[in-house]
């Protein structure tokens, strides 16, 4: 039996870059556990990694996605022993781990962490971009429509950020979702949502492989990259936002340039730009044609009046930049007008 203090569970991270480069911490909590559990359903390990770890430790068990979501074994030997589950990158890109740490804890299970480089965040140096200009990451899975992963690339893009587009991957099927499949799920976002977030034009970076001898980079425009070979997975998409001249120049030297790297937040109009746009000339087109069916009633005059004087607010507040009041006013002469319509047997306008 392991003594009291021997007792707990920790979280190891491999890295990126294979065994052979693990931190000498995260050897000696493999060497000295008594059991090691190994995850691959985050990221795939090579085979020759995973036999070496199977040398390195005492008693050695893969650990499927189930196992560790349920946690109920781990934490059970890890009451009992010194127990380490290990995984690809840092320990902590996966909320599971986290969550299993929590639990750990609640337990009064000591818990340890042995922190390494996660390929999440180690691409986008790679990649030449400067990292505190990340926004929200997402994920894209097949079969799925894209439309979170476009608005939060819309929102990203609206503020000139980058986005880091993971791609699925199922260690049960051994799959990897291809980027070019990928890419043409958001073109597809693109044609339902036209917020003009992505086009064929929207240029992109792919990385594969990260840390690995055959990594390798590749950036262009959609276009020159939906039907590209990449090679073999794991790949990654960042969507880049505004990009300083540093940025520029350094993807045009660490990336397989197919296009010149362009800033793909200049051409992104806010929602409230978009809705102005569309809403202030059509509610303005519907007014001038409702008012001649009121020429004879004078009692409506107020009423023609302050749709008018709406759409006026709305042009006003947007070049004032609120955005807000725009949005309500033009609403506001939208309801004015459709009242009218139903007052004379016309249905509502719609869209």
């Amino acid at each position: 039996m392991t003594p009291k203090d021997e007792q707990m569970l920790s979280f190891v991270g491999l890295g990126i870059a294979g065994v052979d480069s693990m931190s000498e911490k995260a050897r000696q909590s493999i060497s000295v556990a008594d059991i090691v559990y190994l995850e691959q359903f985050t990221s795939p390990m090579p085979e020759s990694d995973v036999q070496k770890i199977r040398q390195m430790a005492k008693t050695f068990k893969p650990a499927p996605r189930w196992l560790v979501e349920d946690g109920g074994e781990i934490l059970q030997n890890a009451q009992k022993g010194n127990v380490v589950l290990l995984s690809f990158g840092d320990p902590y890109i996966a909320t599971t781990h986290i969550e299993l740490r929590v639990r750990a804890m609640r337990q009064k299970i000591r818990t340890e962490t042995v922190h390494a480089s996660s390929a999440v965040t180690a691409l986008v140096g790679e990649c030449g971009l400067h990292y505190y200009k990340i926004g929200k990451t997402v994920t894209i899975m097949s079969g799925v429509p894209s439309t979170t992963a476009y608005y939060t690339i819309f929102e990203n893009l609206r503020l000139g950020n980058h986005t880091v587009v993971l791609l699925e991957y199922n260690q049960d099927r051994n799959f990897f979702l291809n980027p070019g499949d990928a890419l043409k799920s958001l073109l597809d976002a693109e044609k339902e949502q036209a917020r003009k977030a992505i086009r064929e034009s929207t240029f992109a970076v792919v990385a594969s492989r990260v840390g690995l001898d055959t990594q390798k980079i590749v950036a262009g425009k959609i276009s020159s990259l939906v039907d590209f070979d990449f090679g073999d997975p794991p790949h990654s998409i960042v969507i880049p936002g505004g990009m300083h001249f540093t940025e520029s120049e350094a993807v045009e030297i660490l990336a397989e340039c197919l296009d010149s790297p362009q800033d793909n937040s200049e051409k992104i109009e806010k929602i409230s730009e978009q809705m102005i746009k569309k809403y202030v000339p059509m509610v303005r087109d519907a007014l001038g044609k409702i008012a001649p069916l009121y020429k004879e009633a004078p009692e409506f005059a107020e009423v023609l009046q302050n749709a008018e004087l709406y759409i006026r607010d709305a042009e006003r507040f947007f070049e004032q930049g609120k955005d807000e009041l725009a949005i309500l006013s033009i609403g506001y002469a939208d309801g004015l007008v459709d009242a009218l319509r139903i007052s004379k047997g016309i249905e509502p306008r719609i869209g």
